[in-house]
């Protein structure tokens, strides 16, 4: 018997079953040997929310939660945050190696030359209600994008593919610029394609005339910061969305509309609007210790803390912190900080946190930090969108180029009614 192997024993029939073993995973497929009768559709496993079911293999981001480890394309977040700019970080995600110089400036040049939107995209985003959602506007944006760029559907030919990645990664501060604008009832500032990523973000989001404006470089240098941090994780929600719909041969534009949407959910991009509600609600120090009984017994949740994946301290989170605290240095402090930096100690030091593995993970400050440099809470997710779209486009490039991959197409238990005769109208009682 091979080493390499599964040996299943069904018990309603007494038959073994061998099934072949690979990176401690099997095949689904091989399950449907088993089976009662010949005729039946064959053994399936039951995983909602995919769990413990791999749907591809990928080579752009390794997670150990056990550890607290993350890696893009090999290298540690620690180092990537400390020493690269978003953008390096965005072509190492999606071309697989860090650029030399000529390279990394030539990938900013194209990606910068493409910031500005067709002014009927900038028209249809002054068509949204004056509240409405900047994240609703980010969606329905990038989706109306592809109707711009008809060549985006081509999606085997690599030189239109190259051009839907610089246009994507371009615009879409354009646009979240724009919602914001559109959101605070303010003309919109075209790109400064002279500045930096992050920098011309904060450029088009603040600037009101100023003869003096300039962008305080501490805090591009944050948001850069955050973009990293954010840039992939693995098949969450929003990315094996991008995937789903990318299997399918939609063009980048439609697929990021839809992962954008999974992001938009309270459960994966507004993670830190909860936090900073949290913070909020506590209020002060003296407060902490009545609020941490409450989350004892089950009367709260306490928000940025745990993950699904990380079952240790999420390595963001310490890159964040420090963040945090240079912005304040600029923005001023904020007593919130002081209630966050209180509940982590008490959650590093308290059994009940640490058996449950319930440690600060990266929303836990990202939202402090939003809230210093003066981003409206309805602002976040958008950011957050901001900073995963080159892991999108890397996942679904992978995704295209894959030969194992087939459009998406999960099984299910049906558990409804078996058949039933139908009856007429006038005879239902």
């Amino acid at each position: 018997m091979r080493k390499d192997t599964l040996t299943i024993t069904d018990n309603r029939t007494n038959i073994s079953y061998e099934i072949a073993v690979e990176n401690d995973t099997i095949n689904a497929l091989d399950l449907r040997q088993i089976k009662v009768n010949k005729d039946d559709f064959g053994m399936m496993s039951f995983d909602p929310g995919y769990t413990n079911t791999a749907s591809c293999n990928s080579e752009i981001t390794f997670v150990d939660g056990e550890k607290g480890i993350l890696m893009y394309r090999g290298y540690p977040i620690e180092q990537l945050a400390e020493h690269s700019s978003f953008l390096e970080v965005a072509y190492l995600l999606i071309y697989g190696d860090l650029p030399n110089r000529t390279m990394l400036e030539n990938w900013e040049e194209r990606v910068m030359h493409h910031t500005y939107i067709h002014e009927n995209l900038a028209k249809l985003m002054q068509t949204f209600r004056y509240d409405a959602h900047p994240m609703g506007m980010l969606i329905g944006t990038i989706a109306a994008m592809s109707t711009l760029h008809p060549d985006a559907k081509d999606i085997h030919n690599n030189t239109s593919r190259q051009k839907q990645i610089w246009r994507l990664l371009g615009k879409l501060p354009t646009v979240a610029a724009f919602a914001y604008r559109r959101r605070i009832g303010r003309p919109y500032n075209y790109p400064d394609s002279s500045l930096g990523y992050t920098e011309n973000l904060l450029y088009m989001m603040d600037y009101m005339n100023q003869s003096d404006y300039q962008v305080n470089p501490t805090l591009a240098k944050a948001l850069d910061v955050l973009f990293i941090l954010h840039a992939d994780h693995e098949q969450n929600c929003s990315t094996s969305v991008m995937r789903n719909i990318g299997s399918s041969y939609a063009d980048p534009c439609s697929a990021m509309s839809g992962a954008a949407a999974a992001l938009y959910g309270p459960l994966h991009g507004g993670a830190n609007e909860a936090v900073l509600r949290m913070l909020t609600e506590i209020g002060s120090l003296d407060e902490i210790p009545g609020y941490i009984n409450q989350v004892k017994d089950g009367k709260f949740r306490l928000m940025g803390f745990g993950h699904r994946v990380y079952k240790n301290y999420d390595p963001r989170a310490r890159i964040i912190k420090n963040v945090a605290e240079k912005v304040l240095e600029v923005t001023g402090g904020n007593p919130l900080l002081d209630v966050a930096l209180e509940l982590e100690r008490i959650a590093l030091e308290d059994d009940y946190f640490i058996s449950r593995s319930l440690y600060p993970n990266v929303d836990f400050y990202s939202g402090i930090i939003y809230q210093a440099m003066g981003f409206p809470v309805d602002m976040f997710p958008v950011l957050f969108a901001l900073g995963r779209a080159p892991g999108w486009l890397a996942q679904w490039l992978e995704l295209i180029d894959d030969a194992d991959q087939r459009i998406a197409r999960p099984r299910q238990i049906y558990t409804g009614n078996v058949k039933r005769d139908y009856v007429p109208l006038e005879k239902r009682t």
